[in-house]
């Protein structure tokens, strides 16, 4: 049952804020906010760990005792200063300025927002903020549907995006609207706390309704995760609806594990019990799943949960990944994107207190002084996996068991059409780059709001129509169908496995196209692939974005493009389809009119040269990269052969020749085309009656 309530957090939690300019002492360590050390008082009895070394639960950092200094990055000092991520931005919002300053724009990201401005304007910035929304599993109700598609239409750009991480994002949005939006946000049983800032971000699993032991231990371990590591003093509720928090019954479990203090991981009477008043050092992100769906990229985070059956499908515990994280920076070859690795196995009852001990290891060594390298798999790397299991044992509170083996990953899309096991179907629904807007976002609307539809968001930016009933498919089909949303053998294989991130024109970090991009690159591929003589339903898992960050983690795809330049891409070669492996950078700098001149040559040898069944990507790590640049160095096209009419499509040669003219002009070749019309007209006969 939910209730509402009206509460003011904080008040006596209040810190007596100086002049923002005031000058404060350089990091000593953490401590807590009265400046009384909270370590331990045992040291940590670990081989591996300096006889020195304490474990030690963080807040404030203190003045400067001692000559000796550490850095620390500019915006721990913002944390510091804000009073539980309130201050400044609880002023900076009120002003008529249509942007916020610095301490606010770190500030806002923890209420899930970003200020931006639209690159492609000259002569001044137009600023506005971007929104994004926290949606544990992608699970987003009727309710909560209907209301994002409003706010995008009435204070965004009237599109919704879907993101690589099962959430809402609401861009253009202008400041002086920002508390009507997320008022509207949270009084629709939704949230942006958390979505983006040194916390734990969204949790991942697998957006499909199955109602099956696993899958439902999966999505229920995902959102106790995501509500044991939600912020509790109250700054999201203080700043945009006046202190008021809409309340939701929380599990037992969640409570008593996020109270636990038997380990020394928590600030007592601090509240942030988990966080402190430093969060974490950098953003951190979790996703749950079961064994071979691997529809989350589950070892891209920093921490991944396998659930773990016995033979009648019960679930008995978890296996444990860590140390996953895509991004990186250009020519510092001391960042780089790393797939987590195994820690170790946990009984399903102690799974919160697994979590909580590894948030709290990173909270606690994880860099402060340089935000490059202030993700947990820079602590995993440096100290090796050995080491960090034995720190994260000391909050656990007992060894870890040994991780029990699992059978091959998949790549699992959830998409068309299939039965949840309760009687209903959900309906998996392909949205390129995750974009919803035009006549799709109105039939979309038509749909879920006709027939009362939940949703579920996926990781690979698609939407999934949930509790459908027999009776409602058909005409379901036909209305998506007339919008584009078709099944997905109607789809170009590319276009399903392919992802972008929004890059140009608001992203700041972006240095050259993605979202805007990868259309045309996309059609050029399949040009490519029918040049060579790759099949239609032949596919390679291509992922695109506009910065080294890998919002759309292109460094598991088989071949990625990463931006370095305008116009220009880095490509990145070797993933595999079931995003089990890294690639490797293959070339730097290449321009975006000269993609051809690397494709075809890829493409050529894979089609002649690969093994039975050989992926893309595992062609690629076979041949190596010097042959590779060997074929691309002394590639002069394909062999030639005599020009032949497809007689299947084409009767004469007359027919021929105009469809060829007509497809020149969408530079196509004509059986690109004649296939495309095709393909668009069985997709709108057989749709609405294949199901």
């Amino acid at each position: 049952m939910t209730t509402t309530t009206t509460t003011t957090f904080g008040a006596t939690n209040m810190a007596v804020l100086g002049e923002p300019k005031v000058q404060i002492g350089r990091y000593q360590g953490l401590r807590s906010a009265n400046s009384l050390c909270l370590t331990r008082s045992r040291q940590v009895p670990l081989s591996s760990v300096s006889s020195s070394s304490l474990i030690r639960a963080v807040a404030t950092p203190p003045k400067p005792e001692t000559a000796t200094e550490t850095k620390r990055s500019k915006v721990e000092i913002f944390k510091e200063q804000s009073n539980f991520i309130r201050y400044p931005l609880n002023e900076e919002i009120l002003t008529d300025a249509p942007n916020i300053n610095e301490a606010a724009t770190q500030l806002i990201k923890f209420h899930g927002s970003y200020q931006q401005y639209n690159r492609d304007e000259r002569g001044g910035r137009s600023y506005s903020f971007m929104l994004r929304t926290k949606n544990p599993c992608g699970k987003v109700s009727n309710q909560l549907y209907l209301t994002m598609d409003d706010l995008a239409d009435q204070f965004g750009i009237g599109t919704l995006r879907l993101t690589t991480r099962q959430t809402f994002q609401l861009h253009g949005l202008l400041k002086k609207d920002l508390k009507t939006v997320m008022s509207s946000i949270i009084r629709s049983m939704g949230s942006t706390l958390g979505a983006c800032g040194d916390l734990n971000r969204n949790v991942l699993a697998p957006p499909a309704p199955i109602q099956r032991k696993d899958y439902l231990c999966a999505q229920q371990t995902a959102e106790n995760i995501a509500a044991l590591l939600t912020p509790q003093s109250g700054f999201y509720y203080d700043v945009w609806v006046d202190g008021e928090k809409i309340l939701t019954a929380e599990s037992p479990e969640v409570t008593k594990a996020r109270n636990d203090n038997s380990h020394g991981t928590n600030f007592p009477d601090s509240p942030e019990p988990i966080y402190g008043t430093q969060f974490l050092p950098r953003k951190f992100k979790v996703a749950v799943t079961v064994p071979t769906d691997n529809s989350v990229d589950i070892l891209t985070n920093d921490i991944g949960v396998v659930v773990v059956t016995d033979d009648n499908g019960e679930p008995q515990g978890f296996n444990l990944y860590v140390g996953g994280g895509m991004g990186r920076t250009h020519r510092m070859e001391s960042t780089f994107p790393r797939l987590a690795e195994p820690l170790g196995y946990v009984p399903k009852e102690d799974i919160l207190y697994a979590i909580k001990a590894i948030v709290v290891t990173q909270r606690e060594n994880g860099r402060r002084d340089d935000r490059r390298y202030s993700r947990m798999k820079y602590l995993i790397s440096s100290w090796g996996i050995e080491k960090f299991r034995s720190v994260v044992e000391q909050y656990y509170g007992k060894k870890f068991e040994p991780f029990r083996e699992l059978p091959e990953w998949e790549f699992k899309s959830h998409l068309g059409w299939h039965k949840q096991g309760d009687g209903s179907y959900y309906c998996g629904l392909h949205v390129d780059n995750g974009r919803i807007g035009g006549v799709m976002k109105q039939a979309l609307r038509e749909v879920i709001e006709k027939y009362n539809l939940s949703i579920r968001l996926t990781p690979n930016q698609n939407i999934i129509l949930c509790d459908i009933r027999s009776a409602w498919k058909r005409p379901i089909t036909t209305v998506l169908a007339k919008a584009g949303l078709l099944h997905p053998r109607f789809v170009d294989p590319l276009n399903l496995t392919a992802m972008a991130c929004p890059a140009f024109p608001l992203c700041p970090l972006a240095i050259t196209e993605a979202e805007r991009g990868i259309p045309d690159i996309l059609k050029r591929v399949r040009a490519v692939f029918e040049k060579v003589g790759l099949k239609y339903n032949e596919s390679v898992v291509i992922r695109i974005t506009g910065c080294p960050n890998g919002c759309a983690r292109p460094y598991m795809a088989e071949l990625g493009l990463v931006g370095d330049g305008p116009n220009s891409y880095q490509i990145w070669l070797g993933g595999t389809s079931n995003q089990t492996s890294l690639a490797k950078s293959f070339m730097n700098k290449v321009k975006v009119q000269d993609l051809e001149k690397v494709f075809e040559p890829l493409f050529y040898y894979w089609k002649r040269k690969r093994q039975s069944k050989e992926s893309f990507g595992d062609f690629t790590n076979r041949l190596g990269f010097e042959k590779l640049q060997e074929l691309v160095d002394k590639w002069e096209g394909p062999e030639a052969s005599p020009t032949r009419y497809n007689l299947k499509l084409f009767a004469d040669k007359e027919t021929y020749e105009a469809v060829d003219e007509l497809a020149k002009l969408q530079n196509k070749n004509a059986h690109q085309l004649a296939m495309e019309v095709i393909r668009n007209f069985v997709a709108s006969q057989q749709n609405g009656i294949s199901q």
